[in-house]
């Protein structure tokens, strides 16, 4: 018995020695197949490939499907917990750091570039660090699986390491990056977002179970998983496809997150986001092409008799000899087959980043009509392409657009969207900033990229920093040269001695008329910036154009106004109304145009807020000609003032309940005999009209800021001459008074201002056209006879009765 006892307990341990891996294995394979799909795919060829390995056999592709189809943990990986409380990180994630899901896929896309970036670095002193065959190329492939609800993210970059793993995926907030940026800082520069931090884990506002395949070259190859459930397993890989270096991120996708399964979602949020990488972006996309198959024997048959039925039987020996040379041919039909293949989604160059000597017109043009997507074939005005060093580097290139943006004013005040975009390290971060452009400039297209913009744990969000306004300020001075840059290359915009130099040397006219254009379509926004920047200001006034009493139909400018300037001329003498062909007629231009002042015409309604702010340029004050306080030298009329002292009293009792102030003799009248001006500091006519037809106006308001109206006569012209005399002999005399009266409101009107009672200004015009006929002040308007009204009293009862008696012979 004891011969049997040894024998026995050996072979018994020896089972028991065995028995744990088997079970280990049986509920490994019981969790594969639990999930495991009844169609098996096939991987696609070359698609992570080791290089002259070995090719796909069948128990790779069974695992690799059964692996791609779970969304539960391996009960053989090892397992780890997070070192955050994941329930408050998504939250975070979810509810504070991202407003749109669409970002995790521009997260992906980043992270993978930064891994491309650590090999493509390394592999400078290193070549055979890259490896060979399609392991060599550094470039990101997205591919989606509809069926299983799939999206797979690779690059050949760096890949990790299991430690990497655990250290880049298990800490929140944690960069691998960071650690390799100041490691290599000592020997190189290497400016690199992160690997992977918070960022990564934004793939759980579209998965709910997330697998991280990755290969380094000096680890195996590693699988991490996690539901984000607190927990997260990393195993040796031994079931996926060799991958050869780098890593490759599935998403099993949530329900609601099944449009991120359309191939033109992922397209657009590339383009959108990702459009400037350096390394190019593959999707595996389909597309439909006609492919040509053999016709089936049935379809032959049909087609030959119905051929034969249509041939009429007139057949002769070459028909035949056709016929038999088609019989030995195949017959095919068309048929709409849907094929694959890498479509590269980035093919527009990241062009800021080279010198701008080296960049070409045409690719200035090409990128602008990407940035802008504007397809039509007209190029922007004007560009600038700069790099900016100091506290905040960054690089950034400008456009003006030849056309204003659609709804540029009237969207002034609550933009949605700007033009300028912001990216950081050539990854989209937002184009909502309101800080990098003030509103004036919104119409300029273009993008800045910085490297050293600071980061909060998101991408979407930057701090509140300083940085922000350092870019501002650099932006706006460099928007302002490029468009100064534009009017000084404009020949039209010299000056009338260099014109002509530059008409003779010049063999190129596309610049001519340029800076006329950017005016008609975008002046609005510099004469908005001169009301809202105050430290540009002077810089804007520069760029202001506007036409004048001698500009003859072209745009001047402040510098060409004041070389023009009278000797003497003390102010910049201006106009503001509706049009130009009203303030041309004004009679505020009269004795000015004689004496051959120019004055500028304003015609804009926001021209009226614009020399409220710019009351002065190079020390010379604006002065409004419509207004108290215009000074024209050489002017003899205080001659005048003691000959019409009792007329202009008399005049100013008169029009006491009208608000006028005062009734002097005019020194800027020549044909007119009299006009209305407003007081120097009160609103002119123009302003008036545009602050009562505001609907939210206040009419206490205006009352205040119309001021007073002073009444000037033109003591030289024959109507003043006689008034003058008729209040001599009788001022107490009624018609004196109407016909003062009539003459105010005439002026009041022809000034530019709204008369208050209409009626009354109408009645005294008619009551002047009764004494010019010489009919009686008192003849009454005739009475309509009472017999025409009966008549059409019966003729309306009669209309109105007639339906009735239609409606009496339908019911008979």
């Amino acid at each position: 018995m004891r011969n049997w006892t040894i024998p026995s307990v050996l072979f018994l341990l020896c089972i028991f020695s065995l028995l744990p891996d088997q079970g280990r294995n049986i509920h490994a394979n019981a969790a594969f197949n639990s999930g495991a799909p009844v169609d098996q795919p096939k991987v696609e060829e070359k698609i992570g490939a080791v290089p002259h390995g070995s090719s796909t056999d069948s128990d790779v592709a069974k695992r690799e499907a059964e692996s791609m189809s779970r969304r539960t943990l391996r009960a053989s990986a090892e397992k780890f917990e997070f070192q955050a409380e994941v329930s408050r990180l998504m939250d975070i994630i979810i509810n504070s750091l991202y407003s749109n899901k669409d970002i995790f896929l521009r997260e992906l896309i980043s992270n993978a570039s930064d891994a491309l970036d650590k090999i493509r670095f390394l592999s400078l002193t290193d070549k055979e660090i890259l490896g060979e065959g399609d392991t060599s190329k550094l470039e990101i492939q997205i591919k989606l699986d509809k069926d299983k609800k799939i999206l797979s993210i690779r690059d050949r970059g760096i890949g990790m390491t299991k430690e990497d793993l655990i250290k880049n995926l298990g800490t929140i907030a944690k960069s691998g990056t960071s650690a390799f940026v100041e490691k290599m800082q000592k020997s190189g520069d290497l400016n690199l977002i992160g690997q992977f931090g918070v960022g990564f884990y934004s793939v759980y506002l579209v998965a709910d179970y997330v697998e991280v395949i990755t290969k380094h070259n000096d680890d195996k190859q590693y699988v991490w998983e996690s539901k984000a459930d607190g927990a997260f397993a990393i195993s040796e890989d031994s079931w996926n496809e060799p991958i050869g270096r780098g890593t490759e991120i599935r998403l099993h996708l949530r329900d609601e997150a099944g449009e991120y399964l359309d191939q033109y979602k992922l397209k657009d949020l590339v383009k959108r986001y990702s459009e400037f990488i350096n390394f190019p972006i593959h999707l595996w996309a389909s597309k439909e092409v006609d492919k040509e198959v053999p016709v089936d024997e049935d379809e032959s048959s049909d087609e030959d008799d119905t051929s034969e039925s249509t041939s009429s039987g007139e057949e002769t020996d070459d028909e035949d000899a056709e016929k038999g040379e088609d019989e030995k041919k195949p017959k095919t039909k068309k048929v709409k087959e849907t094929t694959y293949e890498w479509e590269l989604l980035n093919d527009v160059k990241a062009i800021w980043l080279r010198n701008p000597k080296e960049v070409t017109e045409e690719e200035y043009k090409k990128f602008y009509h990407s940035l802008a997507k504007d397809f039509s074939d007209e190029k922007p005005l004007a560009w600038s392409h700069f790099t900016a060093e100091g506290d905040v580097e960054f690089k950034a290139v400008l456009f003006v657009p030849h056309k204003a943006p659609h709804n540029l004013y009237e969207r002034y005040y609550n933009p949605k969207k700007s033009d300028l975009k912001l990216y950081v390290r050539r990854v989209f971060i937002s184009d909502e900033f309101d800080d990098l452009l003030p509103k004036y400039l919104k119409f300029l297209t273009g993008l800045v990229d910085s490297d050293t913009l600071p980061l909060n744990v998101s991408r979407e969000m930057l701090q509140q920093h300083s940085s922000l306004k350092t870019i501002k300020k650099k932006l706006i001075r460099k928007a302002l040269d490029m468009i100064r840059r534009l009017a000084d290359e404009d020949p039209d915009e010299s000056s009338d001695k260099d014109k002509k130099e530059v008409e003779e040397s010049s063999d190129d006219n596309e610049k001519r008329g340029q800076y006329a254009k950017f005016w008609n379509e975008l002046g609005k926004s510099i004469k908005l910036g001169i009301i809202e920047d105050t430290a540009n200001r002077n810089r804007l006034a520069k760029l202001l154009r506007f036409e004048t009493t001698k500009s003859e139909g072209e745009l001047t400018s402040l510098d060409k106004y004041i070389s023009r300037m009278k000797s003497g001329q003390k102010d910049i003498f201006y106009l503001t109304g509706t049009s130009k062909e009203q303030l041309e007629n004004s009679p505020f231009l009269e004795r000015l145009k004689k004496k051959n002042y120019e004055v500028i015409l304003f015609t804009d309604p926001v021209d009226e807020y614009l020399v409220q702010y710019l009351m002065e340029y190079e020390d010379k004050k604006f002065q409004d000609v419509s207004k108290e306080g215009l000074k024209i030298k050489g002017s003899k009329d205080k001659l005048l003032k003691e000959s019409f002292k009792d007329l202009t009293k008399w005049w100013k009792k008169s029009l006491a309940s009208d608000n006028v102030d005062d009734v002097k003799i005019s020194s800027r009248l020549a044909d007119s005999p009299c006009v209305v001006v407003a007081s120097k500091y009160g609103w002119s006519a123009n302003m008036e009209r545009i602050m009562q037809s505001q609907t939210l106006s206040d009419t206490g308001k205006q009352a205040y800021m119309r001021g007073k109206r002073a009444l000037e006569i033109n003591p030289r012209h024959p109507i003043i001459k006689e008034l003058r005399v008729r209040v001599a002999k009788d001022p107490e005399d009624e018609s004196v008074k109407q016909t003062a009266q009539l003459i105010y409101q005439t002026a009041l009107m022809e000034s530019g201002f709204i008369l208050n009672d209409p009626k009354d200004f109408a009645s005294r015009i008619y009551g002047s056209v009764k004494s010019s006929l010489k009919i009686n002040p008192d003849a009454a308007v005739e009475e309509e006879e009472e017999a025409e009204e009966t008549e059409a009293e019966t003729s309306a009862k009669e209309t109105d009765s007639s339906p009735q008696t239609n409606d009496v012979k339908d019911e008979l």
